[in-house]
């Protein structure tokens, strides 16, 4: 009867026990409509848990703390939401704004920044805690507060970051937090819309809407300001109507080439990582929003604006040819590779599912259910400069 008793003990305690695992194959989907997240993991392809509460997520963010634990889930309604991805609960939250656009976590691990819209400006807090360190408005050259858009973690205690309307870049020192201190690069050019930096944590490419070109800052090489490139890459050609806002964060960085969103185009263009300059375009089914690199930097995969917005197309990178056209479901929205590129994840809000393509044969080898899903993002992001 003892034995008997130890045993169902025993057992008792081990189903009590979480079943322990990494985050190394885990993510995050956006479930835009419903104010949550599903957690799921990349080897099977399958949802672990839902987390709901965290507000507006209509145009929802995240990046990961260092240990990939944790996502800093940022909000339209100006939400920063702590979420623990391993046991599928909201470890803390705050409104620290009216709108808020994005985030970024700093090579340290120790502070996140969030970029706002409303009232402008960024504020940084401590991520264990998510105590407010600092807050700096964004207000321009002309006195006037501004959106801020494209923040980026740089090495060290830093964070870049645009000031959309008062068209600047900014570079956030909070090696001591008490004191910011602000570097500014003014007069960058009309609408930056959004930025991306390069792995290295080298360059910082600004894309503009009001006018065509790209501002670029060498961040080894500061003193030397921003430059412009590709400029009136449209020139000669009709810009059509733009429906929906390209976006530069999909790091589409290929060996020694950056393919970039043509704005009002229907076109990707490619530029050389050494001279800054263009080498080609690429002509495509549509506006492109998300254009995308394999992690080995051998395909680019690319999603459009409406009307175009239920198409993908893959790009061979050496032959910069268009090699297939599909069409997963409505309304894709965001793309994210796994980890070493074998696979993609789309999401296809209209549809209401996530489909899952194997990137070498280009064929769905698997499809979870979601609630309008919008972003998705990867723990491999955690150790990345920039995501």
């Amino acid at each position: 009867m003892m034995r008997g008793l130890l045993v169902a003990a025993l057992a008792l305690l081990s189903a009590c026990v979480p079943q322990l695992r990494g985050t190394g194959d885990l993510g995050v989907v956006v479930e835009r409509a419903d104010g949550r997240v599903l957690v799921v993991e990349s080897t099977n392809s399958t949802a672990l848990a839902t987390v709901s509460g965290l507000g507006d997520l209509s145009h929802a963010a995240l990046v990961y703390s260092r240990d990939a634990r944790y996502a800093f889930v940022f909000g339209r309604d100006g939400g920063l939401t702590k979420v623990d991805i391993l046991t599928g609960s909201i470890a803390g939250r705050v409104v620290q704004s009216g709108n808020s656009i994005g985030g970024a976590v700093s090579q340290d691990g120790s502070l996140v920044a969030v970029a706002n819209y409303t009232p402008g400006g960024i504020k940084v807090f401590d991520t264990a805690t998510l105590a407010p360190v600092a807050d700096i408005p964004a207000i321009g050259a002309d006195g006037k507060p501004s959106k801020v858009i494209g923040i980026a973690d740089l090495p060290g205690r830093k964070f870049i970051y645009t000031l959309y309307d008062a068209g600047e870049i900014w570079i956030a020192d909070l090696t001591d937090p008490a004191k910011p201190a602000v570097t500014k690069f003014t007069g960058i050019g009309k609408l930056p819309y959004d930025a991306l930096i390069t792995g290295d944590g080298r360059w910082y490419l600004a894309g503009l809407f009001g006018e065509d070109g790209i501002a670029l800052l060498d961040l080894w090489n500061q003193d030397k300001g921003v430059r412009r490139i590709l400029d009136h890459y449209g020139k000669g050609a009709v810009a059509l109507p733009v429906f929906k806002m390209p976006h530069l964060r999909g790091w589409a960085v290929a060996g020694n080439e950056v393919w970039l969103p043509a704005i009002g185009h229907h076109q990707v263009l490619v530029v050389d990582k050494t001279s800054w300059k263009e080498t080609a375009r690429v002509e495509v089914a549509g506006q492109p929003v998300f254009v995308m690199a394999r992690p080995d930097g051998r395909q680019i995969w690319v999603n459009f604006a409406v009307p175009d917005y239920n198409v993908i197309q893959v790009i061979d990178v050496p032959s910069r040819r268009v090699i297939k056209t599909l069409e997963p479901g409505k309304a894709i929205l965001h793309m994210e590779f796994t980890p070493r590129g074998e696979r993609v994840w789309l999401s296809a809000r209209d549809s209401d599912k996530v489909v899952v393509y194997d990137t070498e044969t280009l064929e769905q080898v698997a499809e979870l259910p979601a609630s309008k899903p919008s972003g998705i993002f990867f723990t491999s992001r955690a150790h990345k400069t920039g995501l």
